[in-house]
């Protein structure tokens, strides 16, 4: 993709990322540093939760989402940093063998008053499976250079 800069992501602007696949084997060592809860990091306590089988912590459903995201050569040039996020929600668990997408919105885009060099935009990201369904979703709320100016 080309590589946009803060006046080149309008509110309305969107891209699709890349797609990633999730392991077994990378669900459950993610958990075990981060999220050690039985249904992550356990087949047969998993079988016998409420999920009834292994799932990916959200937190790393996440992660892979914003990797993706950063993948897409959309807009990573131009970061300057996150101040944060919002809204984000868990609709559907992932599981092994999923393969994951992000289908970004900008949502908000408003130049800086003090420093015109740069402006935030925050992103609606909705991660789906390949299905199509919607699993998770979070507005990214980023600083962003504007194009000709450097980032000192």
């Amino acid at each position: 993709m080309t590589q946009r800069y803060f006046e080149d992501l309008p509110i309305g602007f969107t891209y699709r990322s890349g797609e990633a696949e999730l392991t077994r084997e990378a669900i459950v060592k993610f958990a075990r540093e981060w999220d050690p809860q039985p249904f992550h990091v356990d087949d047969a306590a998993a079988a016998e939760s409420h999920f009834g089988t292994l799932i990916a912590s959200g937190w790393h459903t996440l992660l892979i989402a914003f990797n993706l995201a950063m993948q897409s050569g959309v807009w990573d040039e131009a970061s300057m940093g996150a101040s944060g996020m919002d809204e984000v929600r868990w609709f559907l668990p992932a599981v092994p063998g999923d393969v994951i997408h992000v289908r970004a919105e900008v949502v908000t885009a408003e130049r800086s008053k003090s420093r015109p060099d740069r402006g935030r935009v925050s992103f609606r990201n909705d991660v789906h499976r390949a299905d199509g369904k919607r699993i998770a979703s979070y507005i990214g709320n980023h600083l962003m250079k504007a194009r000709g100016t450097s980032l000192a």
